[in-house]
């Protein structure tokens, strides 16, 4: 017989076992973070700007990321009619309300690298 859960049983807790859920979703992956942040620093920046300054991604990849961030509500797209086309990105209010944890993700890195590599 399985033991049943017994941490993660209140109301409470399973709200907030949600909401982490929820988060680590719409924020999973490689890039989002480094793309997230490359924006705070720039506010509204090109494709091909945020494909120089985000080392090491493929074009193909940071359309797919910018296209799950638009989804989400983190940024917004916007086709200027130039010529050729020309396509911005602009971090949303969602999008800007994750500068705090940016923030405590570069400073626990900073803390964890200085202690590693020390």
């Amino acid at each position: 017989m399985k033991k049943q859960a017994s941490c993660n049983t209140s109301p409470q807790c399973r709200k907030r076992i949600l909401a982490i859920k929820d988060t680590m979703e719409i924020l999973s992956g490689k890039w989002k973070f480094h793309i997230l942040g490359t924006l705070l620093l720039n506010d509204k920046m090109r494709f091909m700007d945020l494909l120089r300054e985000v080392d090491g991604i493929a074009a193909k990849m940071l359309s797919k990321e910018l296209h799950d961030m638009e989804m989400n509500q983190l940024i917004t797209r916007r086709v200027l009619d130039t010529k050729p086309v020309t396509v911005e990105y602009e971090l949303t209010e969602y999008g800007r309300s994750v500068e705090p944890i940016i923030n405590e993700i570069a400073s626990w890195g900073m803390v964890y690298r200085k202690g590693i590599v020390a």
